[in-house]
């Protein structure tokens, strides 16, 4: 894991009316995708459906196959370990400090690298 990731892990979510510890939110494994787990950090319920942000952890050799957000923009903010996103047919490489912009309808499939992989990703509008 990274500082950063770390840093979140350890940190605290505040609202105008509530702090969360992200520490006490779940873990969420994803419903298609082996080795991929979620922590919804801001959901669409809190925001009016206008932006959405989760962690986003990827077992070594882990992927998020091909797949499309038909209505949000999605920004990858690559915190820990390695891998690549092949999007729109170009493979990007994704590696710490990394931060990729994948638009609306655009084909995209994200693979872990053999350390893992940890993002940061946001989605306007939100995704959840």
């Amino acid at each position: 894991m990274s500082d950063l990731f770390t840093s979140i892990m350890s940190g605290t979510i505040s609202h105008t009316d509530k702090e969360t510890d992200v520490a006490s939110l779940d873990w969420n494994q994803h419903p298609t995708f082996a080795g991929v787990a979620l922590k919804h950090l801001i959901t669409g319920a809190e925001t009016e459906g206008r932006f959405s942000a989760h962690l986003v952890r990827l077992d070594a050799g882990a992927e998020i196959g091909d797949h499309i957000h038909q209505d949000s923009w999605e920004l990858h903010e690559i915190t820990g370990g390695s891998g690549h996103c092949l999007l729109n047919g170009k493979i990007i490489p994704y590696t710490k400090g990394m931060v990729g912009v994948i638009p609306e309808k655009a084909p995209h499939t994200v693979q872990a690298g053999s350390s893992g992989l940890t993002i940061l990703a946001k989605f306007i509008p939100a995704l959840l």
